[in-house]
């Protein structure tokens, strides 16, 4: 039945998608649900017992993608965990997580509850501080059972959130589950989320707010260039402040236009086999990405394919596979094609550096107060200039490292709940980190960089994650029959049990009662009582009469 988030749902579709969302190549043997109930004592029945006709098919699958996934401080945070000593072998999360645009669909036919079948999300937003994810509201879930004919489209609200800022926000979700086919329907789970504009990061909150006037290790900057902006804004380049603008003006990164994300799990034919394959499908659509937008030194990435990752188990190793088509990345400033980042050059290093007094010299002008990103200087009289050798001339401060693909894989042959073959794996758009380096931890006094992890912003965007688990031979699309008693079983059973109290009798006897109570009380109303005459009449004397 349609709804929004409810009942004893949200903690577990919660966990699931920041799940989905925070950790890469994902293959636990379990996709996380409600707890099955525990009888209070040893000899109390079960909770609930399956009625009528059950399916046959066992199939577990998840896709999940979002438009964007912001990470401050990745890999900073241990992991907490239950068992004590567990969380060491687990790897780091993030200091602070928020992702734009998600979409989540689930299939899993060992869950205990019936809506916990077949479950599709569309979310504007989702947060985790330090692994720990509370659900956000304004997104748009439907579950199964029970079976919904149709699907749920509204639009959504993006929560304030000080690092990026959001345009439209759409979502359609649909679940489908069958009470005796189980996953055989045309498709279990199906959410898309789409956002008409993204703007990110409007500074690096992770870098010391220290301004570069006061860092007594740099050299002689070159003049015209402003010392009082701080590092956060990278000396001005980025709009610093609240939230980023709408438009993207002053944020790292920006994506105009529509962009949607769409999650799909479903069954699909095995060849020559009765049986069916679930398939998880997750796929992204975004055209135009721009950096650092509305400054002389602004890039363009155009991305010319739509990255889809699609994850299909037979329960065979032999036969299960991962497919996915990798995007090109053009890298773009003013029209000329500077990087371009495809599967045979997958990362691509752009630095930021300060302008040093020897370039200004060099260049015979005055030098605007930007920093020098890619080799590109800005100029006060004669605009942008591209720089073949930045050796002294610029002080790296930090690097824009791009990166696309990233595909990871993980693969399981598990038993519990049952034994089939899981394939897991995940992918990025592209990665965009904000790396320190060298020099700017020379730089920083006493030492106050030596505590700078290996990246201090990680932004990914068009991250996709999926797996599917089917048991040996693929999923079997049938149901069982309700079970019959054979004559041999009932020739054996007690025609009557036997009276061991008189409770036994109590009901007859209070149904007989009242039957001869109403049956008494008609009778009386059907013959009222007469007096009684005598047998022998007297005369009676007559009155003598007074003379």
């Amino acid at each position: 039945m349609p709804s929004r988030l409810s009942r004893a749902l949200v903690p577990p579709v919660a966990a699931a998608l920041l799940v989905l969302m925070a950790s890469p190549a994902m293959a636990d043997s379990t996709i996380p649900t409600t707890p099955i109930p525990v009888p209070a004592s040893p000899g109390q029945p079960p909770f609930s017992a399956p009625e009528g006709p059950q399916p046959l098919g066992h199939a577990v699958a998840d896709a999940a993608a979002s438009l964007g996934v912001l990470r401050l401080l990745p890999n900073a945070v241990p992991t907490s965990a239950i068992l004590p000593g567990y969380g060491e072998q687990l790897p780091k999360q993030a200091a602070f997580e928020a992702g734009m645009g998600l979409s989540s669909a689930q299939a899993n036919s060992e869950a205990f509850f019936s809506w916990e079948r077949a479950v599709a999300q569309s979310s504007p937003a989702g947060v985790a501080v330090g692994g720990n994810a509370p659900q956000p509201p304004g997104g748009l879930v439907q579950t199964a059972l029970p079976d919904n004919p149709k699907a749920i489209t509204g639009g959504l609200s993006a929560p304030p959130n000080p690092l990026g800022t959001a345009g439209l926000i759409t979502g359609s979700v649909h679940a489908r589950w069958s009470p005796t086919l189980g996953p055989c329907v045309d498709t279990i789970a199906d959410a898309s989320t789409s956002v008409a504009g993204l703007s990110l990061l409007g500074s690096v909150p992770t870098l010391p707010d220290l301004p570069f006037g006061q860092l007594p290790n740099l050299p002689k900057l070159a003049s015209g260039f402003d010392p009082s902006k701080g590092l956060q804004t990278f000396g001005g380049l980025l709009a610093g402040g609240g939230q980023p603008s709408a438009d993207g003006t002053g944020a790292l990164l920006s994506l105009p236009g529509t962009l949607s994300t769409h999650s799909v799990t479903k069954l699909v034919d095995l060849p020559n086999s009765p049986h069916k394959a679930i398939q998880s499908v997750s796929t992204m659509n975004v055209a135009e990405i721009d950096l650092l937008k509305g400054t002389p030194l602004a890039l363009t990435l155009k991305v010319t394919s739509e990255p889809t990752l699609r994850i299909t188990s037979t329960g065979d190793k032999a036969t299960s596979k991962v497919e996915y088509s990798a995007p090109v990345v053009t890298i773009e400033r003013q029209g000329q094609v500077l990087y371009t980042l495809d599967a045979a050059h997958p990362t691509e290093d752009i630095p930021i550096g300060l302008p040093l007094k020897a370039l200004s010299d060099q260049l015979g002008t005055g030098v605007q107060s930007l920093p020098v990103v890619g080799g590109l200087v800005a100029t006060a009289t004669k605009g942008p200039r591209q720089l073949s050798v930045t050796n002294g001339l610029v002080l790296d401060i930090g690097v824009l490292r791009l990166s696309i693909a990233g595909l990871n894989q993980k693969e399981q042959q598990l038993t519990t709940p049952f034994d089939g073959y899981q394939l897991g794996a995940s992918a990025r758009l592209l990665d965009l980190q904000v790396l320190p380096t060298a020099a700017l931890k020379a730089a920083l006094p006493n030492g106050a960089a030596d505590s700078l992890p290996s990246s201090l912003a990680q932004v990914s965007l068009g991250e996709q994650i999926g797996r599917a688990y089917a048991p040996p031979g693929g999923v079997v699309c049938g149901s069982t029959s309700p079970a019959a008693t054979s004559p041999a079983e009932s020739e054996g059973a007690p025609r009557q049990l036997a009276y061991t109290a008189g409770a036994y009798s109590a009901v007859p006897m209070f149904w007989t009662g009242s039957a001869m109570l109403l049956l008494g009380v008609v009778l009386v109303a059907a013959f009222p009582s007469r007096r009684r005459t005598r047998a022998t009449a007297e005369p009676s004397p007559r009155r003598r009469s007074r003379p």
